[in-house]
């Protein structure tokens, strides 16, 4: 029997708004476009946070350097329980920004309501841009489970002992025996 396809509702918060999509039948994500023309967009510097406002005719949100931008996408979604929405960046746009997200993949919980956003953070020495319409991050949706926490004593069960490094490999947490 096949599996049915889940169902995401996407409300478009200006008309012009890109609704998330797939490039090709086997893209894993759906492209995100910045949607930053006429709009006010948190960032936070050295300094701490400000906000940016873009007049209705700028198409452009520039981050400087060691400072970290809220990208507005221009719209809302309602994710069925039990699946999450993960946001990279398209591989494309890091390469060419020097850009990232910090806390990738950033996550879009189901309970979500707000519009949208991504953070992205200007971790280069030069000013950094995100065009408006730009396809510059992706989601790929994923299923989860929430278990049941409960306390207890968690004894050793594997022959594993260490962190970084512990399954042999040379590097971290690796000791010259």
């Amino acid at each position: 029997m096949p599996r049915q396809r889940a169902s995401i509702t996407i409300e478009s918060l200006f008309k012009d708004v890109q609704v998330p999509r797939r490039s090709t039948a086997g893209s894993a994500g759906f492209d995100l476009a910045a949607y930053v023309r006429g709009r006010q967009v948190m960032m936070q510097g050295d300094n701490g946070a400000y906000t940016a406002t873009l007049q209705s005719t700028t198409t452009e949100l520039e981050i400087p350097p060691g400072h970290r931008a809220l990208i507005p996408l221009g719209f809302r979604a309602r994710l069925p329980l039990g699946m999450e929405g993960q946001i990279r960046l398209r591989s494309s746009f890091a390469l060419e920004s020097g850009l990232v997200i910090p806390n990738a993949p950033g996550t879009i919980d189901a309970d979500f309501p707000g519009e949208w956003v991504v953070l992205l953070s200007n971790l280069t020495a030069a000013t950094a841009t995100v065009r408006h319409g730009k396809r510059f991050a992706q989601v790929v949706f994923a299923a989860f489970s929430a278990p049941t926490m409960r306390p207890g004593k968690v004894k050793q069960w594997t022959q594993r002992k260490g962190g970084l490094g512990s399954t042999g490999r040379e590097g971290y947490g690796r000791r010259n025996v």
